[in-house]
């Protein structure tokens, strides 16, 4: 009987390296990579009042109590900024990096029913993540522009850098660093349970650390300096608002420590990752 040869169209067998993304098989995927991203998006506040505009608002209302509290109270200077301004350009750059981390962070709890009846590249999870955040930053970095016009319609000398073109590769570096961590943390998680109530927890003592609302010369003026030194969100967030606003400064060291930082946490999330999928099934 004669036998003939046929070639599989795909092949599924364990990654050969800890370090491989196969980005060929995800690009065969992406029409689910994109299914993904709609749904986060879509679906999130499917059934909530406002629906899409919580996009707007928390920002808003984050950014005007911190202009109460840290300005109008406190009496925080943020130099010739308008507080409100300078807060609002702090948190919409931290809630990208910050949901970027926390909802990869859940990726093999939230998602264990499906990675048990269906094979796909376990990386499009936390990559349609950062990408669905990448639409909502979008929103509210459009929200931003909104009130610096506002703000130097009203009288106020603003100026963008002009450096500014370098700001999307600023972004890259948060949805790098965030899905580093965010790959680390689902890891963990799937051992570990109550690390998910840690890590909001930590979240939420970082922001002060990263320059969200306090400005730098704060920590330096009180010699609280090294408090930010190593914390490479500090030097993304104060990049930031130096591109966006002309405000504060950039540093040879912080540009390179962050960068290194944020590389070695990505690869070291991917090893983790691709290590935590051959077996987490046994351990969610």
């Amino acid at each position: 009987m004669n036998t003939e040869h046929n070639d599989w169209l795909f092949e599924i067998k364990p990654k050969e390296g800890l370090l491989r993304l196969n980005l060929k098989e995800v690009w065969q995927y992406r029409d689910l990579l994109l299914l993904f991203v709609k749904r986060d998006v879509v679906t999130l506040y499917k059934q909530t009042v406002l629906g899409p505009l919580w996009y707007v608002v928390q920002p808003l209302i984050t950014s005007l109590i911190f202009t109460l509290i840290f300005n109008n109270i406190a009496n925080i200077s943020t130099g010739t900024i308008p507080p409100f301004l300078f807060n609002l350009a702090g948190v919409t750059t931290w809630n990208y990096f910050k949901d970027c981390l926390t909802d990869t962070a859940d990726t093999f709890k939230k998602n264990e029913a499906i990675f048990g009846k269906v094979y796909f590249p376990r990386i499009i999870m936390p990559l349609s993540i950062i990408v669905s955040n990448l639409i909502k930053f979008g929103i509210q970095l459009a929200i931003l522009g909104a009130f610096y016009s506002y703000f130097l319609a009203s009288g106020y000398d603003l100026k963008p850098n002009n450096f500014i073109i370098l700001f999307p590769i600023l972004v890259l570096f948060m949805g790098m660093l965030g899905l580093g961590l965010g790959m680390i943390i689902s890891s963990m998680v799937t051992k570990y349970r109550d690390l998910t109530f840690l890590v909001s927890f930590g979240v939420q003592l970082l922001m002060y650390v990263s320059l969200v609302v306090l400005p730098l010369s704060l920590f330096q003026e009180k010699g609280y300096e090294w408090a930010v030194k190593y914390n490479p969100m500090a030097y993304i967030i104060e990049t930031a608002r130096f591109l966006l606003l002309n405000e504060g400064r950039v540093s040879i060291f912080g540009i390179v420590y962050t960068s290194t930082t944020t590389v070695v946490v990505l690869l070291a999330g991917i090893v983790i990752f691709n290590k935590t999928e051959k077996h987490f099934i046994d351990t969610i």
